[in-house]
């Protein structure tokens, strides 16, 4: 594929995420030919993709288009495609639209969800990393509900009205929280005919604690917050199956349900075409030097959750959250920047901010330094430091007047089937079972 002759390097950047976007926009203030590719023509803010799942928000609000993430440049290229493979010998990726030649590869591509090789989880449950899948839960919850209005059958209500959530980290938290409160707020006003009381949220884990990540006693206060708004807690407890619409756990433990969401884990998302000994195991994550460089390489860099840094502060790598992904792309575009001028690159060392996780209205923790904040605090918290690193001026000003006007008026205003969901179809994989 053919793309504009420039007389500078060309930095090919493989996905528009936290990283990806940060990078760009440092680099294309020098003398760089930046290319953005992602398969989406969007960047996504994912921490509040829970919100769209559960109706605060709608999807336009926490996405912001890829081409205007650089203003007045000419040297600034994006192209919508699918990366197939990394070609490291050539110097080039293999493209949906084409082979693109590179200078410099930076590889942001993120995480996918991990469902540990379980095949039916994977094809009956809801997981929550991109839009369309956000607005895949909010549509079947409220097809549910609107099931559950037409039949008589209370067992039958109780399933559709049931929500499961596999996974009590940041997500799972986020998730059980805001629908505990759509419950609260809009249930008894928009469907009076139903009982409020059947919609359970039940969230599961494999852990002895919910938010693992977090401190123990931000986990403590995380947990008592979702107890007193409802939701149904289950630690110790292994998800191993979901079929027929029951949810099956390591115990026996069974729950019967229309909703069930994955958010249990997250393994890299890393293309093809890298050597075995550069890609860490099970994590599917990159291995890279403290300069980002994926190992066995020298043009080849990676940055946010696909990278695993191992620091002695941080053995098992960076967390994979935004922050690690933002400072690594403003860290490698100086960086890179020091190459072109023959001058030594300088390691990239991590400043923890903290982390947060909101549980629901003036409930929220965050863990920042060796301080734990609780409550209205942490919660204010949060919405400043969200409000703050949302990508575009509009998308601060909807998502602050959405936020005002929920709290004011406990409503959730993005409850529209505007796409109905529909289950997968099982796909035959042999003639005989087309036969059958």
């Amino acid at each position: 594929m053919q793309l504009p002759a420039s007389q500078n390097p060309r930095v090919v950047i493989i996905g528009g995420g936290f990283g990806g976007v940060s990078l760009s926009r440092k680099l294309t203030e020098h003398k760089f030919q930046v290319v953005l590719i992602d398969r989406h023509n969007y960047h996504t803010f994912q921490p509040l993709l829970y919100q769209v799942a559960t109706s605060g928000l709608e999807p336009d609000s926490i996405a912001f288009p890829l081409r205007s993430i650089v203003d007045e440049t000419h040297d600034y290229l994006f192209r919508l495609a699918e990366v197939e493979r990394v070609n490291l010998a050539e110097n080039s990726i293999t493209t949906s639209i084409g082979d693109i030649d590179y200078d410099y590869l930076i590889v942001a591509t993120g995480t996918k969800t991990n469902y540990f090789g379980n095949k039916k989880i994977e094809h009956n449950a809801l997981p929550m990393k991109t839009v369309p899948q956000s607005l895949d839960i909010r549509s079947l919850m409220l097809q549910n509900l609107e099931k559950a209005t037409i039949t008589d059958d209370v067992n039958e209500q109780q399933k559709l009205m049931r929500i499961v959530i596999s996974g009590a980290g940041p997500t799972g938290v986020e998730l059980s929280g805001a629908f505990a409160e759509f419950k609260k707020g809009v249930i008894k006003n928009d469907y009076p005919d139903l009982n409020a009381d059947f919609m359970e949220i039940h969230l599961l884990d494999g852990a002895d604690r919910v938010l693992p990540p977090f401190s123990e006693t931000a986990s403590k206060k995380a947990e008592k917050y979702l107890r007193k708004l409802g939701v149904q807690i289950h630690l110790n407890e292994l998800v191993t199956d979901y079929e027929n619409e029951t949810v099956i756990t390591k115990s026996g433990m069974k729950l019967e349900t229309g909703t069930f969401i994955w958010s249990a884990g997250v393994t890299g998302n890393c293309p093809e075409g890298f050597h075995d000994l550069s890609i860490a195991g099970r994590s599917g994550r990159l291995h890279v030097d403290e300069f980002n460089r994926v190992k066995e390489t020298k043009n080849v860099f990676a940055i946010g959750d696909i990278a695993l840094m191992k620091t002695e502060e941080f053995p098992d790598g960076h967390p994979q959250v935004a922050q690690p992904a933002i400072q690594q792309g403003n860290h490698l575009a100086k960086n890179l920047i020091r190459m072109i001028q023959d001058k030594e690159m300088k390691p990239f060392s991590y400043f923890d901010k903290g982390s947060m996780a909101t549980v629901g209205r003036n409930k929220a923790v965050a863990d920042i330094g060796k301080f734990t904040l609780g409550g209205f605090p942490a919660w204010f918290a949060w919405l400043a430091v969200h409000l703050y690193f949302l990508v575009g001026v509009r998308n601060r000003i909807v998502v602050f007047l959405n936020w005002t006007y929920n709290y004011f008026n406990f409503d959730r205003a993005a409850r529209l089937i505007i796409r109905p969901y529909s289950k997968k179809i099982e796909v035959p994989e042999t003639v005989s079972e087309i036969q059958e």
